[in-house]
C-alpha cells in the first residue's frame, strides 16, 4: 500500500515519525517479521520506555501496527510494518495560503499560577531561587528563555493582527514542550491542556522530562546537566474540522469557536489538579532545548 501525503495538517505525525534514525531502524527490524517490543529494545540497545515512545509515534503515523499475542505463557505486544511506500506531494503553484505569524517569548506571559517544582531562567542565569513562585513576578521574567512548574498554568495575551475583512480559517500554535520531573526522567507522563480565549482545545500527554541521554542542542553550557534539557516540538492546528496536534485529533473544537474576531487573543498552557497525570510542564524558548525558537503563532486567513 502507498500513502499519498501532502501539506495537510493530518500528515504532520507522519512527517515527524520519519524524522528519526531510531524510528527508521525500528521499521527495518519489523519489515521482515513481527517482533515484540522487548526484542526491539535489546536489538537497539535502548530502554523499553524509549522504544515504547518511538513505537507510539510510528503507530500514530500508521506506519507500524501492533497486536497482543500469547507466547510461551506470556502476553507480548508484537509490532509489524503496515505500509510499503509513501508518496509525498510537494506544494504546487497557487497552493500558498495567506497567513500572519508572530513569535511569543516564553517569559512574556501575562498571567500565571504555578506550584513547585518550578522556576525560570534567562540564557545567562537562573532567575531567583528554584521552587519559589514569587520569582515568576520578577521584572527579569520577560527575558526568560525557559520556565517550568509542577502544576498550574501560564497564560499569554497577544494582539490580533488580522485586518478588517480578513477571516481566520486555521490557527496554528507551535512550541517546544515537555513534562517537569524533579531532575530528569525518561518516563514522566503529564497531561497538558491547551486553551485559546478560554476555550479548551484538548489535552496532550507529554511522555517525559527529557535530558538523561543528552544535553539540549541549544541549552547553555552553564545549565545544570541533571535537570530538564529539551522537549518535543509540537504543533496544534485548529481548523474547520476540529483540533489536531501533529495531525492527530485531540478534540472537535473548530476555529469558529475561538472568538478570533476579538482584538486580543489569550493562550493558556496548563497542568490541572484533576488530570490523570499531573507531571508538570516545561516550556523551552530561544536559547534552550533542541529548536532555538519561542512560541510560534500562525493564523491562516481568507479575504
Amino acid at each position: 500500500m502507498t500513502i499519498k501525503a501532502n501539506g495537510d495538517g493530518k500528515f504532520m505525525a507522519l512527517y515527524e515519525a520519519l524524522a528519526s534514525e531510531v524510528r527508521w531502524r525500528i521499521m527495518e527490524l519489523v519489515a521482515g517479521r513481527e517482533r515484540n517490543m522487548k526484542d526491539i529494545a535489546a536489538e537497539l540497545g535502548l530502554s523499553p520506555a524509549i522504544v515504547t515512545m518511538h513505537i507510539r509515534k510510528l503507530e500514530e503515523a500508521k506506519l507500524i501496527g501492533t497486536r497482543r499475542a500469547r507466547i510461551n505463557g506470556g502476553t507480548h505486544k508484537m509490532c509489524f510494518l503496515q505500509e510499503s511506500a509513501i508518496e509525498i506531494e510537494l506544494p504546487a503553484a497557487g497552493q500558498q495560503r495567506a497567513y500572519r505569524e508572530q513569535s511569543i517569548p516564553v517569559g512574556h506571559y501575562t498571567a500565571f499560577e504555578v506550584f513547585p517544582t518550578c522556576g525560570l531562567a534567562t540564557k545567562e542565569k537562573n532567575i531567583g531561587q528554584y521552587d519559589d513562585p514569587r520569582y515568576f513576578l520578577d521584572p527579569e521574567r520577560v527575558n526568560a528563555a525557559i520556565l517550568w512548574f509542577g502544576k498550574g498554568y501560564v497564560e499569554y495575551k497577544t494582539p490580533n493582527y488580522l485586518l478588517p475583512g480578513q477571516k481566520a480559517e486555521t490557527l496554528e500554535i507551535s512550541m517546544e514542550i515537555a513534562s517537569e520531573a524533579p531532575g530528569v526522567s525518561d518516563y514522566w507522563p503529564s497531561d497538558i491542556r491547551f486553551f485559546v480565549n478560554g476555550v479548551s482545545l484538548g489535552t496532550w500527554t507529554s511522555p517525559a522530562d527529557f535530558g538523561r541521554a543528552a544535553r539540549g542542542k541549544y541549552t547553555p553550557d552553564w545549565w545544570n546537566r541533571n535537570v530538564n534539557q529539551y522537549g518535543l516540538w509540537k504543533t496544534i492546528q485548529v481548523g474547520e474540522k476540529g483540533t489536531f496536534i501533529d495531525g492527530q485529533r485531540i478534540s472537535d473544537v473548530t476555529v469558529r469557536e475561538l472568538k478570533l474576531e476579538e482584538p486580543f487573543w489569550t493562550l493558556r498552557f496548563a497542568v490541572e489538579d484533576d488530570a490523570e497525570h499531573v507531571g508538570g510542564l516545561t516550556l523551552y524558548g530561544s536559547g534552550f532545548g533542541n529548536h532555538d525558537k519561542d512560541i510560534q503563532l500562525r493564523v491562516y486567513y481568507g479575504e
